[in-house]
């Protein structure tokens, strides 16, 4: 059974309304819980590509990633769970897991199950909540992995259209 239904939630993913590249967030992480996604990409045979500025590299040890100079460029991992899912990882706070998604690539219910998929599997590994805000509004999510549920959730009212 679906987490959610694309007709229920559909509004949360109109790039007009939400902004096309939403927050997506796993608060209250550390260097450990950036390696645990690290390892669950490897372990799930995700397509990645681990990247500084312009240059493409093997995926590092997180502990290598939080241990560059402050000054250097931030990395990426682009992951596809899918061939037509991205995910954009930035390491930008080691105590916050941040990433991407285009709203674009996430239209209809088999996308949405792939992106909830995605969201449940990372939101299990590390027993945290993984959130999702509207582009530019930190802080009002609209759904997420709820850890006890073991599912992702509305955390929103849907917008009326």
């Amino acid at each position: 059974m679906a987490d959610l239904l694309w007709d229920d939630v559909s509004c949360f993913f109109d790039p007009g309304l939400m902004g096309a590249l939403p927050d997506i967030r796993v608060p209250d992480a550390s260097v450990e819980a950036w390696q645990a996604v690290l390892d669950l990409v490897q372990a799930k045979g995700w397509k990645c590509r681990y990247s500084e500025g312009e240059t493409v590299l093997p995926v590092p040890r997180a502990e290598a990633v939080w241990s560059r100079p402050a000054d250097a460029e931030c990395p990426e991992l682009r992951v596809w769970p899918t061939a037509d899912v991205l995910a954009i990882f930035r390491f930008l706070d080691g105590g916050e897991i941040d990433f991407d998604v285009d709203l674009r690539e996430l239209q209809g219910q088999e996308r949405l199950d792939v992106f909830c998929g995605f969201l449940r599997e990372i939101g299990r590994c590390l027993g945290k909540p993984v959130l999702m805000d509207p582009e530019s509004d930190r802080g009002h999510p609209v759904l997420g992995f709820d850890v006890e549920a073991d599912r992702v959730v509305l955390l929103a009212e849907p917008l009326v259209r």
